[in-house]
């Protein structure tokens, strides 16, 4: 299970690091975000990919839980503890992202892209659940990459050894949440979300974009 949920996350790893590479893409417009998602998607929107995909993930999720429940009466340094948690809230965000991606495009009907995933960041109240959570979610990617890296990486580089290299790649990740937000919310002033997407937040939320 061990080796199987190290390789499936390494698969699954590539993934989100191009979806993150998307969102950072949107810093030079929504257009732009878009364009770069729609070349994306010829190669991973299949049948064929989208199955691995999903198959990865739920493997991880249920694998990670196991794993989750025997390390946590083991993990005692900081990498440890942050290995176990992130993965704890990894499991718990891929569950309801799924199952939002895949309600919006086939029940409601709606394009998920830029807008989808912009929708809750600019829409208060909303945006009150979703800064947290999206945030949390990118930080936790970076925190299990960088405590796995600490664990099995045995030499120094660039003078760093493994400990340093992981705190780096946490600082990244922290870099990256800010971008991404920054590229979700066109810096913070806010973006106008088109009516279609009205679904999503009913109408109680105040609009921040112009």
């Amino acid at each position: 299970m061990k080796k199987g949920h190290y390789f499936s996350g390494i698969f699954i790893a590539v993934f989100v690091g191009i979806h993150l590479l998307n969102h950072l893409i949107g810093l030079g417009g929504i257009k732009e975000h878009i364009e770069f998602m729609e070349k994306l998607r010829v190669y991973y929107r299949n049948i064929f990919i989208e199955l691995i995909l999903l198959g990865a993930i739920i493997f991880q999720i249920f694998s990670g839980l196991s794993l989750f429940r025997t390390k946590i009466k083991t993990a005692n340094s900081s990498f440890e503890k942050i290995q176990v948690w992130s993965g704890l809230y990894l499991a718990v965000f891929f569950s309801f992202h799924i199952f939002a991606v895949v309600f919006g495009r086939y029940l409601l009907h709606l394009e998920t892209n830029y807008y989808f995933g912009a929708a809750g960041l600019n829409i208060f109240p909303f945006n009150l659940f979703f800064l947290p959570y999206y945030a949390l979610a990118i930080l936790s990617f970076f925190g299990h990459i960088a405590a796995t890296h600490s664990k099995r990486m045995n030499r120094n580089f660039l003078g760093l050894d493994p400990k340093s290299q992981a705190k780096i790649m946490i600082g990244t990740g922290f870099l990256v949440t800010m971008l991404i937000f920054c590229a979700m919310t066109d810096y913070f002033k806010g973006v106008k979300i088109p009516q279609a997407y009205d679904v999503l937040i009913g109408k109680y939320g105040i609009l921040l974009g112009k």
